[in-house]
C-alpha cells in the first residue's frame, strides 16, 4: 500500500472540493487510477458546507454556563456541544466526551483549531452522503472508480494523543468481518471484526498531521480493502452500547 500526502489551496465555503482536489494531484503529478482511495479530513468539508459558527453571536444558555464552568469551556463553546450532542456523558478539562451520529467523541466534533480567531467548525452536515456525492462527481469527471473516506481526529480510552477516526465511506466496505476465519492454530476467530476504514483513517492521519501543514487529502493506492459500490455511515461502523467493551463496562 502506498499512500501520497496532497497540499491544497485553503478551501472555502462553496468550493468544488472535486476541482479542488484534481488541480492538486495534477499539479503533484499524481495520477488517479481504478481502485485508488481519497481520504479527506472532515473539516475541508465542513468548510465547503459553511459550517463555521461565530462564537461570539452565540448566546448561551444557563445550562451551557454550568457545563462551561464544570469544564473550563466558554459558555458559547459550551452552548454548541449542547445543541449538537445527541448525548453526554461527562469529561475532563476542556474536553466533554459526547455521543454523535452513533459517534462517541469529544466536544460533539466542534473544533477551533485551524478555524479563524473567535470561530470553530462543526462536523459535516451529511458526511454519507458527501462521501457518495465526491465519488460519483469524481467519477463522472475522471472516468474512474475510487473510494472515498472522510476522516476526522479520534481518541481511545487511556491512549494518549489523537488517530484518525472514519465518519463515512463510499466504494468498499469498512468492516471486515472475520468470524468465520481461523488463526494459526485452526481456531475459529468468535468475535473478531477488522475495522479498515479506520486503520486507513489512522495511516492518513498519520499525513494529514494536526497543525498547519495543509495536507486535508491523501491518497492511498493499492490498500487491502473489499471494494463494492456501497456507502456508508458510522451507524454501519457503530457497535451497539451494549455490546460495547467500553460502554457496558461502564453502565451505559
Amino acid at each position: 500500500m502506498r499512500l501520497y500526502a496532497v497540499k491544497t489551496r485553503l478551501v472555502r465555503a462553496g468550493d468544488s472540493l472535486v476541482d479542488v482536489i484534481l488541480k492538486s494531484l495534477k499539479e503533484q503529478h499524481l495520477e488517479l487510477e481504478d481502485k485508488d482511495i481519497l481520504a479527506l479530513t472532515s473539516k475541508i468539508i465542513a468548510y465547503a458546507e459553511n459550517r463555521l459558527v461565530k462564537l461570539s453571536e452565540v448566546k448561551p444558555s444557563g445550562k451551557a454556563s454550568e457545563v462551561a464552568q464544570h469544564f473550563s469551556l466558554q459558555p458559547q463553546f459550551a452552548e454548541l456541544i449542547l445543541r449538537e450532542a445527541d448525548k453526554i456523558y461527562g469529561g475532563v478539562e476542556k474536553a466533554v466526551l459526547t455521543l454523535k451520529n452513533g459517534i462517541l467523541t469529544a466536544n460533539a466534533g466542534i473544533d477551533n483549531k485551524n478555524a479563524p480567531v473567535d470561530w470553530v467548525v462543526l462536523w459535516p452536515k451529511a458526511a454519507q452522503e458527501c462521501s457518495r456525492d465526491l465519488r460519483e462527481e469524481i467519477m463522472r469527471k475522471t472516468g474512474k472508480c475510487v473510494g472515498v473516506l472522510i476522516v476526522d481526529s479520534g481518541l481511545a480510552p487511556l491512549r494518549r494523543g489523537t488517530r484518525g477516526l472514519t465518519l463515512a465511506v463510499a466504494g468498499f466496505k469498512p468492516v471486515r468481518g472475520m468470524r468465520r476465519e481461523k488463526d494459526l492454530y485452526g481456531k475459529p476467530l468468535v468475535i473478531t471484526q477488522h475495522a479498515v476504514a479506520d486503520d486507513l483513517a489512522s495511516a492518513a492521519h498519520l499525513l494529514m498531521g494536526e497543525a498547519s501543514e495543509r495536507i486535508p487529502v491523501v491518497l492511498i493506492k493499492d490498500a487491502p480493502v473489499d471494494f463494492d459500490d456501497g456507502v456508508y455511515g458510522s451507524e454501519d461502523m457503530m457497535t451497539p452500547l451494549k455490546e460495547c467493551i467500553f460502554m457496558g463496562s461502564f453502565g451505559y
